[in-house]
This record gives C-alpha cells, sequence and structure tokens, in this order.
C-alpha cells in the first residue's frame, strides 16, 4: 500500500461538446471498471453536476507516479479517452493532486 503522500490524485473536469454528453457518459462506463482493475488504481468516480449536468468531474486515485504513466499509457485509456472521448469535449481541465 502507498504512503498518503505518494497518491496522486486526478481532477479533470469535463465540458461534453452540445450533444455529446451521453457518448462521453457511455465511454465513462466502459473506461471504469478497465481502470479500476490496474494494480495502482486507488478509485475511479465519475460526478455529474447537479445544476449543471453537461458538466462531469472525474476524481481518480494512484497509487504513485508510475501507476498514474501506466494509466495514461493503457491501451483502453489511448483508445477510450485520447480516441474516443477527447475529440467529444469542448473543454477540458486536467489538476493533479498530492496530499500534503
Amino acid at each position: 500500500m502507498s504512503a498518503a503522500a505518494d497518491v496522486i490524485t486526478v481532477v479533470a473536469r469535463w465540458r461534453p461538446a452540445e450533444g455529446k454528453l451521453g457518448d462521453v457518459l457511455a465511454i465513462l462506463a466502459e473506461m471504469r471498471p478497465q481502470t479500476l482493475a490496474e494494480p495502482g488504481c486507488l478509485g475511479y468516480e465519475v460526478y455529474r453536476g447537479v445544476d449543471q449536468p453537461h458538466q462531469l468531474l472525474l476524481l481518480e486515485h494512484y497509487a504513485g507516479e508510475a501507476a498514474l504513466e501506466a494509466h495514461r499509457q493503457s491501451a483502453h485509456y489511448q483508445s477510450l479517452v485520447v480516441g474516443c472521448a477527447v475529440p467529444l469535449l469542448a473543454e477540458r481541465q486536467v489538476a493533479l493532486l498530492q496530499a500534503r
């Protein structure tokens, strides 16, 4: 188990392009179990705005930098996120955080 200070939390804010929300949610539903099966993934949740339902927040936790890099290099990330989801987004912001 990683020390809390090693854990990297990814906070990603996505806004799908007009008419693409359903497609993006379907991609994320396919992505989630594959990501959770990764050895270094400690958590992966997708949230939808209550007052802004077209806004998505992804909250991911990885055991450290190596686990995050392995996730980003995985076939499912490259195919589903980079290849399918990102082209459907009007806006994408990603922050990497660590507890201190």
